[in-house]
This record gives C-alpha cells, sequence and structure tokens, in this order.
C-alpha cells in the first residue's frame, strides 16, 4: 500500500468511527489530512469502501452541484441512511435537526462507465421518478468553519442521511428553478424560505455528476437517487414534533425527527 493508500485509509478510520458514535471531532491529524480534491476523494472512496464492508451498507444515493472554480460538490450517501417513515433517528445539532430542502431524481436505468460522453438526453432518459426529499445534514468536525475545503469534501459535505417524501410532477420539478418553501410547524409555527435552485436548472448537476463519475470508471446504478442542490440552505427545527414541508407548486412532506 502506497503512501497516499495509507494516508487515506488513516483517514477514513477516523471519519467513519465519527459516524457510527456521532462525536464530532478535530480536524485530521496533519498527516492525514488533504491537501487537495484527488487527496479528498481519495478519502471519500476509503470511507465508502470501510463504511459499506463494515456496515453491510450500499451507496444508495448521491449528492452533488455543478462545481464552482477550485471545487467539487459531490458525495455518496450511503442507503442505510436513507429514509421515507418518520419518525427519522438522527444525529442532532443540540436539540435541532438541520435540514436542506432538495429534489431527489431517482434512477430507473444504469448510467455505467463507457467511452462515450454521456448527453443530456441520456441522463433524462435513465431518470425514473422525481420525489421531494430533505439533506440531513451534520459534520464529523466539532469545527468545521475551520476545516479547508479538501477535508470537508473528505467527509462527504456533512451528509448524514436523506429523507424522501412523495413522488412528484417530473415535467414540474424539472423547470423547477425557484421554489418557495413553507414549513408549519405542530405549535401552530410557520417560516417561509424564497428558495431558489443553485444551478437554476435542477437537473444540471446531474449530467455534470454523469460525466464526472464516468471519467472516474464509475457510474450510476439504477435505484440510486441524486440529490442536486438545497433550495434554502440550510434549516434549523425542532426534534420530536411534527414538520410539514411545502414545496410552493409541486407537493408537501411531512416528517419528524429524533435523536439517536
Amino acid at each position: 500500500m502506497s503512501e497516499h493508500e495509507n494516508a487515506a485509509l488513516a483517514a477514513a478510520k477516523i471519519l467513519v468511527a465519527r459516524r457510527l458514535t456521532g462525536e464530532p471531532g478535530p480536524r485530521l491529524p496533519e498527516p492525514c489530512r488533504p491537501k487537495d480534491i484527488e487527496a479528498a476523494l481519495a478519502i471519500q472512496e476509503a470511507v465508502t469502501d470501510l463504511w459499506c464492508e463494515s456496515q453491510d451498507d450500499s451507496v444508495g444515493a448521491w449528492k452533488c452541484l455543478q462545481p464552482p472554480p477550485d471545487k467539487l460538490v459531490v458525495g455518496p450517501i450511503y442507503t442505510s441512511t436513507i429514509n421515507s417513515i418518520p419518525p427519522v433517528a438522527i444525529w442532532p445539532k443540540g436539540d435541532r435537526a438541520r435540514i436542506e430542502p432538495e429534489l431527489a431524481f431517482f434512477f430507473g436505468k444504469d448510467l455505467p462507465p463507457r467511452a462515450e460522453p454521456y448527453t443530456p438526453a441520456d441522463v433524462d432518459a435513465a431518470i425514473a421518478r422525481t420525489h421531494l426529499a430533505l439533506e440531513l445534514i451534520n459534520s464529523r468536525y466539532e469545527e468545521p468553519a475551520s476545516a479547508e475545503f479538501p477535508e470537508m469534501l473528505a467527509d462527504g459535505l456533512v451528509n448524514q442521511g436523506l429523507f424522501i417524501g412523495p413522488e412528484v410532477s417530473a415535467e414540474k420539478s424539472k423547470q423547477a428553478s425557484e421554489i418557495q418553501i413553507h414549513i408549519e410547524y405542530a405549535n401552530g409555527e410557520t417560516s417561509e424560505h424564497a428558495g431558489r435552485h443553485p444551478n437554476t436548472h435542477p437537473r444540471a448537476p446531474l449530467y455534470w455528476l454523469a460525466e464526472f463519475l464516468r471519467s472516474r470508471g464509475q457510474g450510476i446504478v439504477a435505484g440510486q437517487a441524486v440529490i442536486t442542490g438545497s433550495y434554502a440552505g440550510v434549516i434549523d427545527v425542532p426534534l420530536n414534533t411534527n414538520i410539514k414541508v411545502y414545496y410552493t407548486d409541486l407537493g408537501m412532506l411531512e416528517v419528524s425527527f429524533t435523536a439517536k
């Protein structure tokens, strides 16, 4: 095993242990701390291998965005952390769950590695259905703001899971660059969030992801979901209470969260 592989494995062991306990820790030790995107992706892949082997798990979804300059926004979401029936047990932030309202695109066909690039039409044809979704947020670092971007990428960009809501219109969701997010809580309180997709076109990151994975000898597997960016950033919501999240013109999901 090379020096780089040893460093990636050392970092992965730390990050997997934190995922299992829910206890964040300091930045990765300097010898295994990623300094660039490729080193971060190597750790991310080592985390996936170690997690899936130790937990008998698999990659059930991906998160992605069209990458900004000098960054990549991509990360696996593990099947055991994907839920569709509340209450959902999570690692909270104090007495709050941290969520991001998104759309989840489910693939009905494989997009395997191949020599020929995938076109947007190829990707569209492979999508089976679209659902409302919430990305569930948690960092494995005590002070994530102090970590550099490669460290965040190595850890899957603060993902701890995914909640899948009801299926929605494929045509409406395809055009949903702006969505008003309205949240109702069991105590009668409400909150409003003017939602805008970070890449404007909610399927644009899908087209990027298909090509990114293909270029690395990977692919999207039938049954996997892909989320492509929050419409309203991170929203903190209370634990142990029923929450209704309305996506204007698309639908509503109902959820509640408990602490692990």
